[in-house]
């Protein structure tokens, strides 16, 4: 029996050493076969400065950056636009790096695309590495940046080719006093109107480069309201309108004095063009939380909510016979909206067909040094600029005519 016992608890012995001995080699097994990310791609993946996505061999996440999901390149443990599977999977049969610039949806619902430039390659033996960086705003940037060279090379097109038209007119009529003398003067207007377009697109490219963080200064808007109406006299007297200045503004703010001047006298003259013969255009200031409020009233024929939406664009124009019969550019509210957000405001428009328009700037005033002892700083809170978006319009009409004087 002793030998019995002995011989059972070696056969015991031998079992649970076969038994671990076993398991080791199971598991060697596994951690041999368990692909691994090459020595250190961990270490530069969290620095590299782009969204990146590792998938393994049947495509799903390993492992993603926060800027992938952001981006909505990545779901969970999925990948999840085709047109970056598709390139993964070629990298993997070809076993060469794809790039590719990709416009894909934002997110599954709604119309938001955004734009990546997208690099694919191998990473060891068995992943793929995606790595996407955003150049969306760039990409829009530079459409926007064509288009505008674009229109600008339309919009020159137009008064060049009249006035050398007109002077093969002038030229041929040299003898007739009359059609020189009309010749003579349509040959005015064409240059006048050449000449106020270059100066608004020099204006619009001085306000994209003029920094007013660190060239701005205290601004009396109360003054530069004063210069922008003075400038506008003669063409008011021309048309037989006054313009009504009401109200003040009780801080200053900070800015560009010249810049500012620019916009306001180009939302005063935009007024004075599409009002009729013998009416008024209406100046009202005020404070108001923190804010600078100047309303610019007119009394022309208004505009319909679908343009509201569009006249800030550059070159956009309501009608484009008539702004040739005023002259307009269909630049000068967007020179106002750049020169006022680059200030830090806000622009806004109200208007009903056949009651005229309000066109409302809110820019934010500087704290003086009895408020809180911050000195010239302009330290007006964004919120402040967010909650006043919300007024409700009609007041803003009503409050300015009434500090206008002005009958809309």
């Amino acid at each position: 029996m002793l030998v019995a016992g002995l011989v059972g608890l070696a056969i015991g012995v031998a079992g649970m050493l076969a038994f671990r001995a076993s398991e080791a080699q199971r598991r060697a097994r596994l951690d041999s076969d368990e692909p691994v990310l090459p020595k250190g791609a961990a270490d530069v993946l969290s620095v590299v400065g782009r969204a990146y996505v590792i998938v393994d061999g049947i495509d799903g996440v390993v492992r993603a950056s926060p800027a992938a999901y952001a981006f909505g390149l990545v779901r969970g443990h999925t990948i999840v636009h085709s047109e970056l599977l598709d390139l993964t999977a070629r990298v993997r049969r070809d076993g060469v790096i794809e790039e590719r610039q990709l416009e894909l949806p934002r997110g599954p619902l709604g119309q938001g695309t955004i734009i990546v430039h997208a690099r694919i390659a191998a990473l060891g033996e068995e992943y793929i590495l995606i790595l996407a960086d955003d150049r969306t705003e760039i990409t829009r940037t530079e459409e926007i940046r064509n288009d505008f060279v674009a229109n600008v090379s339309h919009e020159l097109k137009t008064p060049v080719g009249a006035i050398s038209l007109l002077a093969e007119a002038l030229d041929d009529a040299a003898s007739d006093e009359v059609a020189v003398r009309r010749f003579a003067q349509r040959m005015h207007k064409e240059s006048g109107r050449l000449s106020a377009l270059v100066q608004d697109i020099i204006e619009l490219s001085r306000l994209q480069g003029t920094d007013v963080v660190r060239r701005g200064k205290a601004v009396n808007i109360n003054a530069v309201i004063a210069e922008a109406v003075d400038r506008n006299k003669l063409p008011a007297e021309s048309k037989q309108m006054d313009i009504v200045v009401g109200g003040k503004i009780d801080a200053p703010v900070y800015g560009d004095p010249d810049l500012l001047m620019t916009a306001f006298r180009n939302l005063i003259d935009n007024a004075i063009r599409y009002s009729p013969d013998g009416t008024r255009v209406g100046v009202g200031l005020r404070s108001r939380d923190g804010l600078a409020q100047i309303s610019v009233t007119d009394q022309g024929l208004g505009i319909t909510p679908e343009e509201q939406e569009r006249i800030f664009e550059r070159f956009y124009r309501i009608d484009a016979a008539r702004s040739r019969q005023t002259g307009g550019t269909g630049l000068g509210l967007s020179i106002v909206k750049h020169v006022v957000s680059n200030h830090g405001g806000e622009v806004t428009v109200w208007s009903q067909q056949g009651q005229g328009s309000t066109f409302t700037v809110r820019l934010p005033e500087m704290e003086t040094a009895d408020d809180d002892g911050a000195g010239p700083a302009a330290s007006v809170t964004a919120g402040a600029v967010q909650e006043s978006r919300h007024e409700s319009a009609g007041n803003d009409k009503g409050s300015s005519v009434q500090n206008q004087g002005v009958k809309a």
